[in-house]
């Protein structure tokens, strides 16, 4: 963990830095692998980069915060819009909305992006009916579990 020394200016706080050394990539599903880099687990806050595979398509979910995201590389989009996401990318997700995340199988490298979500992905079934939920407090053990399965040392997640 790496923390900007200590301000000159008293009531000033400090910034956190994390090098990409010290938050592992870990498999989180076949095609996607996520690095968690802030979990606010009160304020419901869970920031993510995210590398996803040429043809993977999540559940259809719904989000019940905002979302903010930035493409690095590669490209997705939502099944229900005709709008494509590439590198260079940003994008805003008001709370409320529904969709299915999908990365096209023609695409040649690997997707990836930059994702800030506050509140929960309610993941659901062909009925519209909840069948999941992803959430900082889930994102998080679900992460650190994965981390230790794979042999890495606890990872120092902003946040925690």
């Amino acid at each position: 963990m790496t923390t900007m020394p200590p301000t000159a200016i008293p009531g000033i706080p400090t910034v956190d830095l994390r090098n990409v050394a010290d938050l592992p990539f870990v498999t989180f599903m076949e095609g996607l692998d996520i690095q968690v880099l802030q979990i606010d687990v009160e304020a419901g806050l869970w920031v993510v980069r995210a590398r996803f595979a040429p043809g993977v398509t999540l559940q259809r979910h719904k989000h019940t915060g905002e979302v903010f995201a930035i493409t690095f590389s590669g490209s997705w989009k939502y099944l229900e819009y005709p709008e494509v996401n590439v590198a260079g990318s940003y994008l805003f997700e008001p709370a409320g909305s529904i969709h299915t995340f999908h990365v096209p199988a023609t695409n040649t490298e690997t997707t990836e992006a930059w994702f800030a979500i506050r509140g929960a992905n309610l993941n659901l079934n062909d009925k519209g009916d909840v069948e999941s939920v992803w959430d900082a407090q889930f994102i998080l053990d679900t992460y650190l579990a994965l981390c230790e399965q794979a042999g890495h040392p606890r990872p120092q997640v902003i946040g925690i």
